[in-house]
């Protein structure tokens, strides 16, 4: 299979709940949102999505219905990753049924594999589909980071192995990718106080949690990166620069769902258990920051 170009702003999609059940009219109204914003593509049940708290069936129904309502207007590529292989294994083909354009894979987390296992790992969901696969590096949540050498030799024999969401908070690293994997492997950050940053060393997009809420202006910010207008980009990435280092003040998701209720688009910024709702002070930062862009 040819190498699959992602380049642009990807959202990495809250999961809005209602009495502790996934919310599918406010699924509805977040994704019309994000459509009309311009956005290049969806990430369903990654982290912003919750997936460690959502059941298999609700992992599979939201990616469904992310696939439906998107309507074909937008890519959606669904968070399928797992620290067992043989989960990310079965929840790969059961998304690839429901109709995503490709998968998001995170590091297995806890039980910390080698880089040998790692190999091991990703090479055994590769076989299983020819749709595009992101791989995702975020040594902080998973105790682990993948290798460039992993990834180059991942994608050398596959070549649907073609994105790196980078979280490492190393343009170094990013770098390294580009330098290794050449122009048609795509890294995107995975850090929105970084994209701009991680753009000058070859990234070409982000998977954004930021861009839940502010799309239009991140999609203008990542396109005139792109097209080496790195001062337009650049007035953007400053504009908003303190929101995106405040929507990480406590554990994602719980400020950006917040702040999605504020401006309207939930009607509830409920999370799951073990994370909680917001500090008060934590809300007052945000509350600043929507009335500083005009959003409440």
């Amino acid at each position: 299979m040819a190498t699959h170009a992602f380049k642009g702003t990807y959202t990495a999609l809250a999961t809005p709940f209602k009495n502790n059940q996934v919310d599918f009219d406010d699924l509805a109204a977040l994704i019309e949102h994000q459509i009309q914003g311009g956005i290049s593509g969806l990430v369903s049940v990654g982290t912003t999505g919750e997936s460690p708290t959502l059941s298999h069936d609700e992992h599979l129904s939201t990616i469904k219905a992310t696939v439906d309502l998107a309507e074909g207007k937008v890519p959606v590529y669904a968070g399928t990753g797992s620290n067992s292989t043989s989960e990310a294994i079965e929840l790969t083909k059961k998304a690839d049924k429901a109709g995503v354009d490709g998968f998001l894979l995170v590091a297995p987390y806890y039980n910390k594999p080698s880089q040998d296992g790692l190999l091991a790992h990703f090479s055994a969901i590769a076989e299983v589909t020819d749709k595009p696969i992101i791989l995702y590096s975020i040594p902080s949540r998973c105790g682990i980071e993948i290798s460039v050498e992993v990834t180059a030799k991942l994608y050398e024999k596959y070549k649907h192995v073609c994105c790196m969401k980078a979280a490492e908070g190393s343009c170094d690293k990013v770098a390294q990718y580009v330098k290794a994997l050449g122009n048609e492997f795509s890294v995107l950050s995975g850090d929105d106080g970084l994209t701009l940053p991680f753009m000058t060393c070859g990234a070409k997009g982000v998977i954004s949690v930021a861009s839940n809420l502010i799309v239009r202006p991140l999609v203008e910010m990542v396109n005139a990166a792109n097209e080496n207008d790195f001062a337009s980009a650049q007035t953007i990435f400053l504009k908003y620069y303190h929101f995106f280092n405040a929507i990480f003040l406590e554990p994602n998701p719980v400020p950006i769902k917040y702040c999605l209720k504020q401006a309207g688009i939930l009607n509830s910024d409920a999370v799951r258990l073990p994370l909680s709702s917001l500090q008060d002070n934590t809300k007052k930062v945000l509350d600043s920051l929507l009335k500083e862009f005009q959003i409440v």
